[in-house]
């Protein structure tokens, strides 16, 4: 039996469809930084799929940049991000979180899971203008 661990999206080899699917296209020139027409016909099929013809989707390499992204956009200079001491932001994000100039505070997590208790207790404890206002939660491997 084949034991799945999702700790990243690093861990796992490709599926079978997707290296069959790359070697059959590896020779075909295309433009890159997502010009190309797999991209393109990516971005249409998220388009229908959240039915929105004028989203504008961008791809980025991986997962630390794509929270890099994300928590820079959705924060305030101000604000913060709740997340359990053993978040994937916490450890291995190597700074990124940080170069965005955001505070991401950290709790103790109950068998590995940040509870709303932990948020209301870190939106409670921040109650003044001279601290960071907490206003994402982090939740990964929500598996």
């Amino acid at each position: 039996m084949k034991f799945y661990r999702f700790l990243n999206d690093y861990s796992e080899g490709a599926h079978p469809s997707i290296l069959k699917q790359l070697s059959e296209t590896n020779l075909i020139k295309q433009e890159g930084y997502g010009d190309d027409d797999y991209c393109k016909n990516a971005a249409e099929l998220i388009r229908k799929e959240i039915r929105n013809t004028d989203a504008d989707i961008h791809f980025v390499s991986g997962g630390t940049q794509a929270n890099l992204l994300c928590m820079s956009a959705f924060l305030k200079p101000y604000e913060s991000i709740v997340a359990p001491k053993t978040a994937h932001i916490e450890i291995h994000e190597a700074g990124a979180i940080e170069f965005t100039g955001h505070k991401t505070n950290t709790v103790e997590p109950e068998n590995g899971k940040l509870l709303p208790k932990h948020i209301t207790e870190q939106v409670e404890f921040h109650y003044d203008e001279h601290m960071v206002v907490p206003k994402i939660a982090f939740i990964s491997n929500t598996t």
